[in-house]
């Protein structure tokens, strides 16, 4: 008979637990902000001398510096404040849309300490030529970081598409189709900085948004379980259930674009008809209004102008747009009950003309009845919550989680474990 059991890993040692340990001290000082060596002893239940010990390690490496003094207001010498540091490891963000990229850089703090953008139409285009400009950007981006004593340790692109496994599946709007982004990027980004061939990894754009709203905007006000919609010349969408972001079973959760608002509606890229972004995304606002719908982002500048004028092509058009998206989203509610429902991209900068629409469909449509009663379910997303950021953001995850791996400066990603973690 074959049992059930679950075979069990090996114990930890001495390593392994002192590389879980280092990782929490550098989560706790993250985390507060600042702190002392007796509060995060206090905080993670180890004792002082435990907390000392791995204290000097994040100081020796870099990962954190020493801020001057503070007082408990209690009995005994002050303690020294610790931060994060301002220098050292960090993580590259590069963010690939149909009509701009964007490429962030963000300490281990969460700062945005680099940030460019170029606004360039990639239809048409071949995915390489689009992955080399990326790619250039990048290098510049890294240029400004070392100025400033930054190392990113690994670059994470976003892109608005199906991606799995380092290879964009499928992007409607891009028109790609099995593109090796991890790859071809990588190796553009090594031409132009060979001093440092930096791992790269990738994912959905609309997902990376989400998580820069969970790290950077509303997840820092508590939070924790949200709908992020980004509209762009698509509509991208990402679930967080309990601060974890949902990806489902191959990773394309969130695809809320290519929700059918009508069946028989106009045809999509995707090659489906009547989806959600042929009726609410960007060129079908612009459209509707009167303006070139590939205007892009000039476009949305002279929408929102016509609508503060109150022009009644530009309010009818924010009015279908906030109608169908209300409709698609309280589908969405229904099934996972978020705190709140998010909107990024050029909804952030529409939201007072879209929202009141919006709320109108989901007040109708959300059974619980419980819509209506709490007016702050709907909100714009934050200014910080966009998809560089969060990309650059995933990068630096990774170093929190595991900074016995980035341990000396100058690598150019993960050591190994013996190398770094001491006893």
């Amino acid at each position: 008979m074959k049992s059930n059991v679950i075979p069990l890993g090996p114990k930890a040692d001495k390593v392994t637990v002192r590389r879980h340990n280092l990782s929490l001290v550098l989560r706790t000082v993250h985390d507060t902000g600042e702190v002392t060596r007796a509060g995060i002893a206090a905080r993670v239940g180890l004792t002082r001398a435990a907390v000392s010990s791995l204290v000097e390690q994040l100081l020796d490496c870099g990962f954190v510096t020493e801020w001057g003094k503070t007082s408990s207001g209690q009995a005994g010498r002050p303690g020294t404040v610790l931060k994060v540091a301002r220098t050292g490891p960090a993580g590259l963000g590069v963010e690939i849309n149909v009509d701009y990229i964007a490429v962030c850089v963000v300490d281990l703090s969460g700062t945005d300490r680099v940030r460019l953008v170029e606004h360039f139409d990639s239809r048409g285009v071949q995915p390489s030529q689009v992955l080399a400009r990326a790619a250039r950007l990048a290098a510049r981006a890294l240029g400004s970081a070392a100025e400033q004593g930054l190392e990113p340790v690994g670059a994470h692109v976003a892109v608005p598409g199906l991606v799995a496994g380092g290879t964009v599946r499928q992007a409607p709007n891009l028109g790609w189709k099995r593109v090796a982004v991890e790859g071809v990027f990588a190796q553009a980004l090594l031409a132009l900085w060979p001093a440092r061939a930096l791992p790269v990894s990738s994912d959905n754009e609309a997902n990376a948004a989400a998580l820069a709203e969970l790290w950077y905007g509303a997840g820092t006000g508590g939070v924790r379980s949200f709908l992020y919609l980004t509209g762009e010349i698509g509509i991208g969408g990402a679930l967080v259930l309990n601060g974890e972001l949902l990806r489902g079973a191959h990773g394309f959760a969130g695809e809320i674009g290519h929700m059918v608002v009508d069946p028989d509606g106009r045809p999509c890229r995707c090659g489906a008809r009547g989806c959600l972004e042929q009726y609410a995304g960007q060129a079908a606002l612009l459209s509707t209004a009167g303006i070139d719908a590939d205007a892009g982002v000039p476009g949305v500048a002279e929408l929102r102008r016509m609508a503060r004028q109150q022009d009644p092509s530009a309010l009818a058009a924010m009015e279908g747009a906030g109608r169908q998206l209300g409709v698609a989203v309280s589908g969405a509610v229904n099934l996972f009950d978020p705190d709140a429902v998010m909107l990024g991209g050029v909804y952030r900068e529409l939201y007072e003309w879209l929202a009141p629409a919006v709320d109108r469909e989901l007040a109708r449509r959300v059974v619980s009845g419980l819509w209506s009663e709490d007016r702050t379910r709907l909100r714009a997303a934050s200014p910080l919550g966009d998809a560089a950021r969060g990309a650059a953001g995933v990068v630096v995850r990774e170093v929190l989680a595991d900074p016995a791996a980035y341990a000396e400066r100058g690598d150019s990603g993960p050591r190994s474990e013996a190398s770094t973690a001491g006893e």
